[in-house]
């Protein structure tokens, strides 16, 4: 029950709405308890006097509490759909807000498909019982009090009869919400797993059709949905042996009133109108107690999706601010590493001792093999990952201690993987700067040398590039992720291959564009491109984690090293494919 505590306490701050709710359900249940009273007493007073008056007073009476019983009932489902909506949206909103702090840590772990579960179906399982099984539960306590005290008034014999069953069918109910529970879990759990597969499926979905495996696909999807189909049949039937079991249960008590509520009758210890107050009741009872399966049930729900939802709400970012974290303003643009080492979890260590220092505006060119250890240099001067060991500073001062808001302000990459938003070119653009004017994002654009296309389009600043950025080119996306750095105007800009996969023209434009988008900046770039590489202020050469050369071009190249290897082998590349070009133009003549 920790679980649903905790999800109580979303609703805690609406309390005034909630106890507004509770009178409205205490009204609506009373108005119930009473009902059958009345109904008892009209028949007393109908067969021993037969007093027409009395009987329409009673009447009158009826209907006013059902109409007071009706407005309540309207009360309680209006406040609790209400508080339970308003609920749900804290708890989305808590998600979200707490998905955004976690680090890249964590998303090199997590899958989407799962976290989407978790956002949607196990929070509208949260609600529902917010809505529907907190209601329940606040009459339960209701209906059980008062319906045991009316039947103790009316016959105690008789009551400890038939309450002497309620017992055993609440240990029933307990006994079945066990068994349900892990179900529900594992359903919750094979939900996700369900999303993962659709969305990478769908995500991938050019891949699987050029290596024509629907069908491969299909079957994996298939399997996933056959169990989830089962634990929803393992649910199914524990609920359809629950139900007949609480059906005798709750008949039994009926017997009883029929055959000792029938003597006490004959003996004139209880009147027609006892009897029919006591089998009211009595219904009353069996009812709610006959929904206690499906609340059983919604709360092994609740507690399920709960729990998955806290697995997010509970980790604790890897990174973070601390307490008197420091606000960095416009910085020049001064970076060191000291000594840093770097671990991803328990692998092997990343980066080992790695130190340099870089000053205001210069360009340093990160070269090296897969796995040398580039990325993590760019990762950790943006402080998506923390050091290991050793320390990264900005102008003098660690980064740890500065606020990450400020420092990312100040430190933008431009990532060889470009992300789009589903939205206009405009707002692309404008991403890091959403109060920039049409003007200033034009000029960005222009410096981006995107321009010219963006205006040739239909729509222009208004086109709309669909999911991922999927109606633009891969060069057409790169430059406009440039015209969103450009409008930032960062001090620290980190270009991860930015001219990576794209045909001659194009890199030419990204290049201009490079040019302006450097100058003045302290820039970091991970490249092979030659001419972005001789013109670099430091070149680190980096393999297995560490720094073999550092230097300029022409003080590597007679180092003849690691540096010069590599940069012949991309120069004979390069010339490699300028004759497969002319070659091919040759053909095309």
């Amino acid at each position: 029950m920790k679980i649903i505590l905790r999800l109580l306490v979303f609703v805690k701050k609406r309390w005034p709405t909630l106890l507004l709710g509770f009178i409205c359900i205490t009204v609506s249940t009373v108005g119930g308890l009473v009902i059958p009273r009345l109904l008892g007493n009209g028949i007393d007073t109908a067969l021993s006097s037969g007093s027409k008056s009395t009987i329409v007073t009673l009447a009158l009476i009826l209907l006013g509490t059902t109409l007071l019983r009706s407005a309540g009932r309207f009360g309680d489902t209006y406040i609790t759909q209400l508080v339970s909506q308003q609920a749900s949206y804290d708890i989305r909103n808590a998600l979200y807000d707490h998905l955004h702090k976690l680090g890249f840590a964590y998303y090199d772990k997590a899958q989407t498909g799962q976290i989407m579960s978790r956002c949607t179906a196990d929070i509208e399982a949260a609600r529902m019982f917010l809505s529907a099984g907190l209601l329940n539960l606040i009459q339960m306590f209701i209906i059980i009090f008062g319906v045991g005290i009316l039947l103790l008034t009316l016959n105690w014999q008789l009551a400890l009869m038939t309450l002497a069953f309620m017992p055993v069918i609440f240990w029933q109910t307990l006994y079945v919400s066990g068994k349900l529970q892990p179900i529900w879990a594992r359903v919750q759990q094979t939900i996700g797993v369900l999303g993962v597969t659709l969305q990478e499926s769908l995500f991938g979905v050019k891949v699987v059709k050029a290596f024509t495996l629907q069908e491969r696909e299909n079957n994996k999807f298939y399997g996933q949905a056959n169990e989830l189909y089962g634990e929803q049949i393992a649910a199914a039937r524990i609920q359809a042996v629950y139900t007949p079991v609480m059906t005798v249960l709750i008949a039994l008590p009926s017997v009883l009133v029929l055959w000792f509520g029938g003597r006490q009758v004959m003996d004139g210890n209880l009147t027609i109108g006892g009897i029919t107050q006591f089998i009211l009741y009595l219904g009353m009872l069996a009812g709610f107690v006959s929904r206690l399966g499906q609340l059983a049930n919604m709360i092994s729900r609740t507690i399920s999706a709960g729990r998955r939802i806290f697995e997010i709400l509970d980790t604790e970012p890897a990174v973070k601010d601390k307490p008197d974290a420091i606000k960095l303003e416009k910085v020049k643009g001064q970076v060191s590493f000291n000594n840093v080492s770097f671990t991803y979890g328990t692998t092997a260590a990343v980066l080992q001792d790695i130190s340099f220092n870089v000053e205001q505006g210069q360009m340093v060119a990160l070269i090296g093999g897969s796995g040398s250890g580039k990325t993590t240099i760019i990762n950790l001067i943006s402080r998506f990952y923390d050091v290991t060991a050793g320390s990264v500073t900005i102008d003098g001062m660690d980064i740890r201690d500065v606020a990450l808001s400020s420092l990312r302000k100040n430190v933008v990459v431009t990532q060889q993987d470009i992300f789009l938003f589903s939205s206009t070119i405009r707002d692309n653009i404008a991403y890091g700067a959403p109060d920039a004017t049409a003007e200033q994002v034009e000029a960005a654009a222009r410096a981006a040398q995107i321009h010219n296309f963006i205006v040739s389009l239909p729509k222009g600043y208004n086109t709309w590039v669909g999911e991922r950025g999927v109606t633009l080119s891969g060069g057409e996306k790169q430059r406009v992720a440039i015209a969103r750095s450009l409008l930032v105007d960062p001090s620290i800009l980190i270009l991860d291959d930015s001219t990576s996969s794209v045909d001659a023209e194009t890199e030419h434009l990204i290049l201009k564009a490079l040019d302006k988008l450097i100058e003045g900046r302290t820039t970091f770039v991970i490249t092979h491109r030659l001419p972005i590489i001789r013109n670099a202020d430091l070149i680190l050469v980096l393999e297995n984690g560490k720094i073999k050369e550092r230097g300029k071009h022409n003080e590597l190249m007679a180092f003849n090293g690691l540096y010069r290897q590599t940069y012949e082998n991309q120069l004979e590349a390069n010339r490699d494919a300028g004759l497969e070009q002319e070659g091919d133009a040759q053909d095309g003549q």
